[in-house]
């Protein structure tokens, strides 16, 4: 699974760009939780046989308070989220619930479903694994070459997944449960990834240099 830092800072970066003027400590700390929710599911492996990538990262999650949400403050004549929004306006808190929608499923999702060991999406009706790989380049010889979207002669496709197993035969190994099986093996060895390759480190930084000022900016109109 990606680094839940990177997961968190990809959160942050939304944050920055969508909250706009609900933009505030409290509501970047929820988008940024957000991101980060999705990999409590290694957590719940240890209970959950093969509840990593899969548990917390199937779609249903978000669908579901997707349509709560809308329902909540789109459809009922008393909003329970509008009512009940501590320290904000009513709109300020539904916006910030929508980015952390967004954060939960671009940031907390995304990059897993790209990155090695995939996601089981639709977890537990459909159980599998499935990884999002492609490329797009362009070639001296070939011109432009990408394997996104496929137009050959079994048919057209959009994105290149690939089935990686089931929660019973594709294991998800993460800091908290090596071995991605249930149990807690307090002699396996753990390693923390905070960021795996330098591409990472260039998002984790740019989310906090990003956070650092929007909150000067912030402050700066406070002190107005």
């Amino acid at each position: 699974m990606a680094p839940t830092l990177v997961s968190a800072a990809v959160g942050a970066l939304l944050a920055a760009a969508l909250l706009g003027s609900a933009f505030g400590r409290r509501s970047v700390a929820i988008v940024v939780a957000a991101a980060a929710a999705p990999d409590l599911d290694a957590v719940a492996s240890l209970a959950v046989p093969g509840a990593t990538n899969a548990l917390f990262h199937a779609l249903w999650i978000p669908l579901a308070v997707g349509v709560a949400l809308r329902w909540d403050t789109a459809h009922r004549e008393r909003s329970w989220l509008r009512e009940r929004a501590v320290g904000a306006t009513g709109d300020r808190a539904v916006r910030v619930a929508w980015v952390a929608l967004a954060s939960f499923v671009v940031a907390g999702i995304g990059p897993d479903l790209f990155w090695r060991a995939g996601v089981n999406p639709l977890y537990p009706v459909h159980d599998a694994y499935y990884l999002v790989s492609g490329r797009l380049v362009f070639s001296t010889q070939e011109g432009i070459v990408q394997t996104f979207v496929t137009l050959g002669r079994e048919g057209p496709g959009v994105l290149p997944i690939e089935r990686l197993g089931t929660s019973a035969t594709h294991a998800v190994p993460t800091w908290v449960n090596p071995d991605g099986r249930p149990g807690l093996s307090l002699d396996a060895e753990r390693e923390i990834a905070l960021v795996r390759t330098g591409w990472q480190l260039i998002v984790v930084a740019s989310a906090v240099a990003m956070l650092a000022v929007r909150f000067r900016e912030t402050d700066a109109e406070v002190t107005r």
